[in-house]
C-alpha cells in the first residue's frame, strides 16, 4: 500500500472547502435535525494498517440518517446472500429516494437497497430474524466499532416516525405486493431509530474498514463478508449510493460511497482505507455540498481511486 501524508491532504482539503460548508440546507424535513448549525466540517481517514488521520469537527457525532443503509445491508446479505436479490432491484433508481410512483409501477419491488423503499425492505428482513432489528443494528454497530456508548437519539428517531407518512405508504404499498412479511408499524420503527444513531467521522470510518479491506475487520481478523459479497456492495454503493447523483459523483470523486440527510458521507479506497466526511449543509439531491467537494479533492490530491 503506497504512503500518503493523509494529514497534511485533509488540513489541505478542510481549509479549501471551508466557505462551502455555510452553504447548502440542513435536513429541516426532520424537524430534530432542523436546527443542525451549518459551518461544521469533520473529515476522517481510517487505513487497513490501523493509522487514523482526521481534521475539524471528525469526532463529533451527528445522525447517521441513510448511511445505516449500508451496514443494515450488511447485515441483510449475511443472513440471506444472494437470496436478498429476489425481493431488491440493484439498479439507480432515477428517481427521488422516497418515490411512490416507480414503487408501483415495478410491483412492490425496490430498485436497489438504498432508496427507502429498499432500506424498508432490508430491515424488515432483519425484523424478521431478530426480536428488535433496531437492537440488533445497534450491536453490530458497537461491534464494529470497538465502542459500547453508541446510542440512538431517541429524539431524532420519534421526530422521523411522527413524519414518516410517506415512508408508511411505501411500507403498505410493498406489503399489499407480499414484498414486507413483518408488521408495518415494526418495520417503520426499527428503521428510523436506524437513522437516528449518532457516530462520529472517526467511527463511520472505523465501522467502514471492514468493507475497504474486502470483508473482513483488519483488527481482528474476522470475515464479515466473502471477498464476493464485499465487492457486490461495494458496487452497488457506487452505483446507487449518494441518491439520484451517483453517476455525478462517480464522475467527480470516484469511489464507492454511501451518503446520509445528516451531512455525512462514508467512501472506500478499496485494499487500503475507509473515509467519512461530515458537513451538514446539503444539495438539492440530499448529499452533503463540502462532503462531496472534500472527496473529490481526496481522489484528486492522492490521484487514487478505482478507476
Amino acid at each position: 500500500m503506497a504512503t500518503y501524508d493523509y494529514q497534511n491532504i485533509l488540513e489541505t482539503i478542510a481549509a479549501e472547502v471551508s466557505p462551502l460548508t455555510w452553504q447548502g440546507k440542513v435536513a429541516d424535513y426532520i424537524p430534530a435535525l432542523a436546527s443542525v448549525p451549518l459551518g461544521k466540517f469533520g473529515m476522517s481517514v481510517q487505513t487497513v494498517d490501523g493509522q487514523t488521520f482526521s481534521v475539524g469537527d471528525a469526532e463529533e457525532r451527528f445522525s447517521i440518517q441513510s448511511m445505516s443503509k449500508l451496514f443494515t445491508l450488511t447485515m441483510a446479505f449475511r443472513l440471506l446472500g444472494d437470496e436478498l436479490w429476489q425481493r431488491l432491484g440493484r439498479e439507480p433508481s432515477g428517481n427521488p429516494f422516497n418515490s411512490l410512483v416507480q414503487l408501483e409501477y415495478e410491483q412492490g419491488k425496490p430498485r436497489n437497497p438504498f432508496i427507502n423503499a429498499g432500506a424498508l425492505v432490508v430491515t424488515d428482513v432483519l425484523s424478521s430474524h431478530y426480536v428488535q432489528a433496531e437492537i440488533a443494528f445497534l450491536q453490530f454497530m458497537r461491534k464494529l466499532t470497538g465502542l459500547t456508548n453508541i446510542h440512538f437519539d431517541t429524539v431524532v428517531a420519534q421526530s422521523e416516525i411522527a413524519t414518516s407518512s410517506r415512508n408508511a405508504a411505501m411500507a403498505h404499498l410493498m406489503k399489499s405486493f407480499g414484498n414486507l412479511k413483518s408488521p408495518v408499524d415494526i418495520v417503520l420503527n426499527s428503521y428510523c431509530h436506524q437513522c437516528s444513531v449518532t457516530m462520529s467521522c472517526e467511527e463511520i470510518a472505523r465501522a467502514a474498514l471492514f468493507l475497504a479491506n474486502h470483508g473482513e475487520v483488519p483488527m481482528s481478523g474476522e470475515r464479515l463478508l466473502s471477498v464476493s459479497a464485499s465487492k457486490r456492495i461495494s458496487a452497488v454503493m457506487l452505483t446507487c449510493g449518494t441518491y439520484d447523483a451517483a453517476g455525478d459523483f462517480a464522475f467527480r470523486v470516484g469511489l464507492p460511497a454511501k451518503s446520509g440527510v445528516g451531512g455525512g458521507i462514508v467512501a472506500l479506497l478499496p485494499g487500503e482505507a475507509s473515509i467519512c466526511v461530515w458537513s451538514p449543509g446539503l444539495d438539492e439531491n440530499g448529499n452533503s455540498l463540502a462532503g462531496g467537494k472534500a472527496l473529490e479533492l481526496f481522489t484528486t490530491l492522492t490521484g487514487r481511486s478505482i478507476f
